[in-house]
């Protein structure tokens, strides 16, 4: 754990019981939640398979106010989910807890890999100078709804 200056943000690992918690601030985010299969036994199986979820909490006002999630795929570090509760934003708890991010997948050994929406210039901008270029070789798709496949 760590604390930053007199704003009184501690940074630590997720609990089981910030569970609600985090759901409200990454729908309050608009990076989902549930409707995007982030459930607490997805989140949590992450994290037995080497994953990490990192909290930033103020301590004065007893409130979760980011967060950054990791998955890990046995070839590299997804980081997902670099959230900041509005009120919050522009006092680098977004740089902080992707810099925190970044400790992990070196302590690990593994690259780091990102997504994030192309209109997210704040988010790219600190990204880049935290090191991070640009693939641009290929588009991401998904299927959200592994039981609407047709067999």
């Amino acid at each position: 754990m760590s604390q930053t200056g007199k704003d009184s943000i501690r940074i630590r690992d997720y609990q089981r019981s910030d569970y609600e918690e985090i759901m409200d601030l990454w729908n309050e985010t608009g990076l989902g939640g549930r409707g995007r299969g982030d459930d607490q036994n997805i989140i949590e199986d992450s994290l037995r398979l080497g994953g990490k979820l990192i909290v930033a909490e103020d301590i004065l006002d007893n409130r979760i106010i980011g967060t950054s999630w990791m998955t890990f795929d046995g070839r590299r570090i997804h980081l997902h989910h670099i959230a900041v509760s509005p009120e919050y934003r522009n006092h680098g708890y977004g740089k902080l807890l992707t810099r925190h991010s970044l400790l992990y997948a070196r302590k690990k050994g593994y690259q780091i890999k990102l997504e994030v929406r192309e209109d997210n210039t704040k988010a790219i901008d600190i990204y880049k100078k935290l090191g991070f270029k640009r693939l641009g070789d290929y588009d991401v798709y998904i299927v959200r709804d592994v039981d609407g496949i047709d067999p």
